[in-house]
């Protein structure tokens, strides 16, 4: 899809709906695992919930490789250069099994201690590591998945990801209930059937996607030899998707230190806080379809130096965004305890997850701010910017801060979130202020370059 022509509007809507659907979808899939988890037990539960912010790892490096590989790729097609754009499909493909193998022996090697970190007990230790040990061994999984889709978005195709999603998630459901309790001759694995549910509903969703690279346009200069690694093209990759892989990480490492300090007020508020956070996912829903489309709008059109709409696309996607988020936070304000108690009937979980919830909901009309930003700095191939941002937001800031108030102050439970409240529209603010000097500065740095220096050749 020609990005750089048309209704920025008409082009949100196009991207952002299959994409927004797809994670609709994606969202439904952890909270069917939530549902399946509570009903095990509240331990399981708090088990899936620690378990989140470290298999976070894999997903953040997938996530990394995706963003790159469609920045990359899509800056590609807005300057007529299909055959670079083929070699990037490839060679993107070649550096996701690479870095899936460090991945996943890192999981496997030092999960037991990060969740130790968290103040898990022995027993919440041996339970969390039977559903991470074999998750991790899918790390492979999700990360050539998310590099397939980062070729397919940088196309302006949303809707493949979308398909996976879904089928997905509805193969997930049937498989679940057969893996945790057993089914004829079928053993009850219990908490590990989750995972071996996940890994064959991904492996499914992997072959999908990989026949739709394969039978897309790129497809005229993708050739066997292709897939050899090229130092360049992996080199220019890598320096692409290592940022946004912290950036991710970075993401980790927040949801990370908030456990850290929630975990001090036992595992029930802990399950409770995991619980509500899977569920403010489906908040986010349009926000992350908007961070797709303006990726994908904004790389194609910068690609082609079409400034202009770069920044048309920034401002109407920010516009639509916390318009969303007003909307959705008043809902979920007043619905919380309501949607805890579908997952749980602990009357400390649901009322621990619901105050979350109330708070997320006031957090929401700043957070596609962030999440928008960061993808227009990755669609300018300016990715640090996003890692500055996310240390900042989600590491730096908030743990000088929960510090202070929990140790210094000895807040209580409820002060954590109206910490994390104040810490993001004071950074969000900073953002949007921010934007406009970069924005203007990075134009004229391209239209400098692009004055002086010859036209590069295709590859």
């Amino acid at each position: 899809m020609d990005l750089t022509k048309g209704s920025i509007w008409q082009l949100l809507r196009k991207v952002t709906i299959p994409a927004s659907t797809g994670s609709l979808f994606q969202t439904f899939y952890n909270l069917v695992d939530t549902y399946f988890a509570g009903r095990i037990s509240p331990e399981a539960l708090a088990a899936i919930a620690k378990s989140w912010p470290i298999y976070f790892i894999a997903i953040a490096v997938a996530v990394g490789i995706g963003a790159g590989t469609t920045a990359l790729i899509s800056n590609a097609i807005g300057a007529k250069e299909d055959r670079k754009a083929s070699m990037y499909v490839a060679q993107s493909i070649v550096l996701a099994i690479v870095i899936s193998i460090v991945v996943t022996l890192f999981g496997l090697n030092f999960s037991d201690e990060l969740l130790r970190i968290m103040g898990s007990t022995e027993e919440s230790i041996i339970l969390t590591q039977e559903y991470l040990d074999i998750i991790f061994f899918g790390a492979i999984i999700v990360l050539v998945q998310l590099s397939l889709n980062g070729t397919l978005n940088a196309q302006g195709d949303t809707k493949s990801y979308r398909n996976v999603l879904i089928f997905t998630f509805f193969l997930n459901i049937f498989l679940n209930p057969l893996f945790i309790f057993g089914y004829g001759f079928i053993p009850a694995f219990g908490i590990a059937g989750l995972v071996i549910a996940t890994l064959v509903s991904q492996c499914v969703g992997l072959i999908y996607l990989a026949n739709k690279v394969y039978c897309c346009k790129l497809k005229k200069y993708l050739y066997i030899e292709c897939f050899k690694p090229k130092f360049d093209y992996i080199s220019t990759l890598f320096k692409q998707s290592v940022p946004i892989m912290f950036t991710m990480l970075m993401i980790m490492f927040g949801v990370f230190n908030i456990f850290y300090f929630v975990g001090q007020f036992g595992e029930l508020a802990t399950a409770g806080y995991g619980t509500a956070v899977r569920i403010e996912q489906v908040l986010l829903l349009p926000v992350i379809g908007l961070n797709t489309a303006v990726l994908s709008i904004a790389g194609q059109n910068y690609g082609a130096k079409m400034h202009f709409r770069v920044k048309e696309v920034y401002g109407k996607a920010l516009m639509f965004g916390s318009g969303f988020m007003v909307l959705a936070g008043i809902f979920v304000y007043l619905t919380s305890e309501i949607i805890i108690s579908f997952f749980t009937n602990d009357l400390e979980v649901i009322q621990r997850g619901a105050l979350y919830l109330q708070v997320a909901a006031l957090i929401g009309p700043v957070y596609p701010v962030f999440f928008i930003t960061s993808a227009l700095f990755q669609a300018l191939k300016r990715p640090i910017y996003s890692l500055y941002m996310t240390i900042l937001r989600l590491t730096l800031i908030p743990f000088m801060s929960l510090w202070y108030v929990i140790n210094i102050r000895n807040g209580e439970y409820q002060d954590i979130f109206y910490t994390i409240l104040v810490t993001n529209w004071m950074m969000g603010l900073v953002v949007l202020t921010f934007v406009p000097f970069f924005l203007k500065r990075v134009f004229i740095a391209v239209s400098y370059t692009h004055l002086t220096l010859p036209t590069n050749r295709e590859v």
